[in-house]
């Protein structure tokens, strides 16, 4: 005689418990959209408290502050994505400002000694390039940890910025460098539309094409990646030389934007490592996106120049630099940890 189970079991009252894909898809949009309404919330703010916030000229101001950080911080993006957001074993290149300052140094160098802007910006673009094969041989060939093999790389290219500039500033002016530090269209300094287009032509390439489809693939199932094929040592390796590029780059703008080289560039390493990190939070999925990284880099622009007007202490900023970056890893973790 068999019994019914199903006839005698209790009837479930209420809803299906939520599963862990459920519950994380939740605690990601409410972080998602709770990083926008903080966001407008401080804007505000500053535009209450600050009175030339919201005028053109300081918007203006954002825009070409923004668009070293947003440059750097895009590049640290890339090698994120490729990497895996594991900051401790997986994508970091902390030689990102290191390798602004000398590629500004070598830049305003030859401006200075002579040289044309057509051989400074190949030589500055290509001493980032040189910086990030560095890195892709010391990570992606060698196999070092990304955080040591970056941080040693930039203790390297930092002494070589002191050496090259002495520990001052070198002045540079130039057709480009004058160009590019001066105010175009409704008042937005031509760096912003430098962001912008740069920001158009890396989306284009990391969220559009078959190569950011497989950069995301090696960043987060290496494994998978390599059973389908994909030369995932070849595109960590790629991820780092185009960080490096951002860091000619960024050197030609900065270069631009002080009319010299800068002695200081080590300071933009903790805006930029807040950036990119800070970067995934307006993303869907808490994963890192160029588009997070413009508004991740714009919010930032806007802290910095808010604490600014209101002659706040540089010491409380790097402390709110700190908040953000130790509040988004460890939210990231936490939800990553329930998937």
């Amino acid at each position: 005689m068999s019994i019914d189970i199903e006839r005698y079991a209790a009837p479930v009252s209420g809803a299906e418990p939520e599963t862990p894909q459920q519950k994380t898809g939740l605690a990601t949009t409410l972080l998602r959209y709770g990083a926008l309404i903080t966001f407008l919330s401080i804007l505000v703010i500053f535009s209450v408290s600050a009175p030339f916030f919201l005028s053109v000229f300081n918007i203006g101001n954002i825009l070409g502050q923004t668009a070293i950080t947003g440059v750097l911080a895009i590049g640290l993006t890339v090698v994120v994505i490729a990497g895996g957001p594991n900051v401790v074993t997986g994508g970091i290149d902390l030689s990102l400002a290191a390798n602004m300052g000398l590629s500004a140094a070598i830049y305003a160098s030859l401006i200075q000694a002579g040289y044309g802007d057509g051989a400074a910006v190949i030589a500055a673009l290509g001493s980032g390039l040189a910086v990030g094969a560095v890195n892709a041989i010391a990570v992606a060939g060698i196999g070092i940890v990304p955080l040591l093999a970056t941080l040693a790389v930039m203790n390297v290219i930092a002494g070589l910025e002191l050496v090259l500039s002495e520990n001052t500033v070198i002045p540079a002016s130039s057709d480009v460098l004058t160009a590019l530090s001066s105010q175009g269209p409704l008042g937005i300094p031509v760096l912003g539309y430098v962001l912008i287009a740069f920001f158009l032509a890396m989306s284009l390439l990391v969220q559009r094409t078959r190569y950011g489809l497989r950069l995301y693939a090696v960043g987060e199932f290496p494994e998978a990646a390599r059973s389908a094929g994909i030369p995932v040592k070849a595109y960590l390796a790629a991820a780092f030389l185009i960080s490096g590029l951002c860091g000619g780059l960024a050197g030609i703008l900065n270069t631009a934007y002080l009319s010299g080289s800068s002695t200081g560039s080590g300071e933009m390493l903790l805006p930029v490592v807040v950036t990119a990190l800070l970067g995934s939070v307006f993303s869907r999925r808490l994963v890192p996106t160029v588009g997070g990284t413009l508004l991740s880099a714009l919010f930032v622009g806007v802290l910095l120049n808010g604490f600014q007007l209101l002659n706040l202490s540089s010491t409380l900023v790097s402390g709110v630099q700190g908040v953000l970056i130790l509040l988004t890893v460890s939210v990231t973790t936490l939800i990553r940890r329930d998937v």
